[in-house]
C-alpha cells in the first residue's frame, strides 16, 4: 500500500486510482490486524486499572477495579465511629457509585479509537456502541452535571426518615 501516515500515525492512502478487490481485501485485512492489536494494548492497559475516590465527607476511600468492582476500602480518621450507620453507608455508596462511574469513563475513552470509521478503509464506518446502555447512562454526563445531579439525595433523604423513625419508634 502506498501512502502517508496522519497526525495519530494511522496509514492513509494516497489516490493512485482505482485499487482492485485483492488490494481493498489486503488493506482492510491490515486495518483489521491493527485493530485487533490496539484492541489487545488496550485490554492490557485496563487490566490493573483503579480508580480511587473519597467520599464529600472525607469519611470514606473506595477504590474499584477495571470491572466497577469494589477492591479496597478505607474508613478514615476514626469518622466512621461517630457516623451512623445509615450515614456510613451512604459514604460508601456516593463514593463507590463516583468510582465505578470514572472507571467506566475511562474504559470508554480507551476503547473510542476503535469505534470510529476508519482512515485506510472507507467501507469501515466504525461500531456504534451504546455506551450509556452497556456502563449505565451516568458515563455519558458531564462529571460537573454527575457530581450536581443530587443521585444520592434520595439516599440521603432515606437517612433522614430513618432518623426520624428511630426518634419516634425509638
Amino acid at each position: 500500500m502506498t501512502g502517508t501516515r496522519d497526525a495519530e500515525g494511522a496509514g492513509r492512502r494516497e489516490s493512485a486510482g482505482p485499487l482492485s478487490v485483492q488490494q481493498r481485501l489486503a488493506e482492510a485485512m491490515a486495518e483489521l490486524e491493527t485493530v485487533q492489536a490496539g484492541v489487545a494494548r488496550a485490554e492490557e492497559e485496563l487490566r490493573n486499572a483503579t480508580v480511587t475516590v473519597r467520599s464529600r465527607d472525607r469519611a470514606v476511600e473506595v477504590t474499584v477495579g477495571p470491572q466497577g468492582e469494589l477492591t479496597g476500602l478505607k474508613f478514615l480518621d476514626g469518622k466512621y465511629r461517630t457516623m451512623a450507620a445509615a450515614e456510613l453507608a451512604a459514604s460508601v455508596l456516593e463514593s463507590a457509585g463516583q468510582a465505578r462511574t470514572q472507571m467506566s469513563r475511562r474504559v470508554m475513552e480507551t476503547f473510542k479509537p476503535f469505534t470510529e470509521p476508519s482512515t485506510t478503509v472507507p467501507e469501515l464506518t466504525g461500531v456504534d456502541v451504546d455506551w450509556a446502555r452497556i456502563l449505565g447512562p451516568g458515563v455519558l454526563e458531564e462529571p460537573e452535571a454527575a457530581a450536581g445531579r443530587g443521585g444520592d439525595r434520595r439516599l440521603r433523604d432515606e437517612i433522614d426518615e430513618d432518623a426520624e423513625d428511630e426518634a419516634t419508634h425509638g
